[in-house]
């Protein structure tokens, strides 16, 4: 036996056609976050072979409790997605693009890629030095009608909202299976969240958030629901008075409606945002929203809604439902990344 050089190949680590640059970057706008969470991120940065200049390029974010290394994680029997990206521009499948990967993890497991006094100013992270970071470094095309976004899940949300709310910065969309219709993918869990804190953790979401912070290992079981729900309260309903906490959009003791916090949670649901942001949205050079049938938080019930409002609105997009649940889905990726290119062109 002897050493040799170069990745062992499938079904291990398959060589790149092109480059993954994994960049550590520091952060001025994540300094100081209320949460205290790390300003140095990782930042890939996926350069297509042969290079070029003055390319398109497209962010993709990540899901709740998703954090940048994720994407190298390989499912049996498949490709990762970092390889089937590469697959894709190596096959002359897409024209090339610059595909950029941003983490927005947070102690509390995500961030919704929004600004909030309980989490950090991410939306200003992505929008205002990730972006121009890359575009110093990288042959972009470096405007707003060259450049698009894509997530699943919470990315999927962060990918219908940040274009609605940044428009001069992005320029085309891509959401699978994104958080909207918020009275169905959320509220049902309020009352199972209320329960677990109750039987649980004493009724204490203190307790709740100490004990998670220290599980080793990490029981979704547990901890799951409850942490889920009050990350996203720290996205949509922060708590103006105290930097680093949230208001719940329902009373723990009972799981009844506090009706002016789940109110602020509403104006943020992207079914609700579309008719608010209608010349955002028409806007883009491509809209694309995917979900399957079966997923399991409803989210093609909230792709739907969000298509239909766009359908209301007159804007051009398409959308799909498909076999399948909410996990198992980074087959799809590549796919809508390259209608983005297209359209960026």
């Amino acid at each position: 036996m002897r050493e040799v050089d170069g990745p062992a190949g499938a079904p291990w680590e398959r060589p790149l056609a092109g480059t993954l640059e994994r960049l550590v970057v520091e952060s001025d706008t994540l300094a100081g976050n209320p949460l205290g969470d790390p300003a140095r991120r990782p930042l890939y940065v996926y350069v297509p072979p042969g290079g070029g200049a003055g390319l398109a390029s497209v962010y993709v974010i990540q899901g709740y409790t998703g954090q940048l290394d994720m994407w190298l994680g390989r499912t049996a029997f498949e490709p990762t997605f970092i390889e089937r990206l590469d697959a894709l521009f190596a096959a002359g499948e897409c024209p090339p693009a610059i595909v950029v990967l941003v983490d927005a993890w947070t102690s509390r497991g995500g961030s919704q890629f929004l600004n909030s006094t309980a989490t950090g100013r991410y939306l200003d992270y992505l929008c205002d030095e990730v972006v121009p970071f890359v575009d110093a470094r990288y042959a972009t095309a470096a405007e707003r009608d060259h450049r698009g976004i894509a997530g699943k899940s919470s990315g999927g949300y962060g990918a219908m909202v940040v274009p609605m709310l940044r428009p001069d910065v992005f320029g085309a969309l891509a959401s699978h299976a994104g958080d909207a219709l918020f009275e169905v993918c959320y509220l049902p869990d309020f009352p199972k969240v209320a329960r677990a804190l109750r039987d649980r953790f004493d009724g204490s979401l203190e307790l709740m958030l100490e004990r998670a912070a220290a599980a080793d290992p990490f029981d979704f079981g547990l901890y799951g629901a409850p942490l889920a729900t009050y990350a996203m309260a720290c996205a949509y309903s922060p708590d103006p008075q105290r930097p680093g906490r949230c208001l719940l959009p329902f009373e723990t003791a009972t799981g009844r409606l506090i009706e002016e916090v789940w109110e602020r949670w509403l104006a943020l649901d992207p079914v609700r945002m579309a008719p608010r942001h209608g010349d955002a949205l028409a806007s883009m050079r491509r809209i694309l929203l995917d979900a399957g049938r079966s997923d399991e938080w409803f989210l093609d019930l909230g792709a739907q809604a969000f298509a239909s409002e766009l359908e209301k609105l007159g804007v051009a997009h398409t959308f799909e439902l498909f076999d399948g649940g909410h996990g198992g889905l980074t087959y799809r990726y590549p796919g809508a990344i390259r209608e983005l290119v297209l359209a960026l062109q």
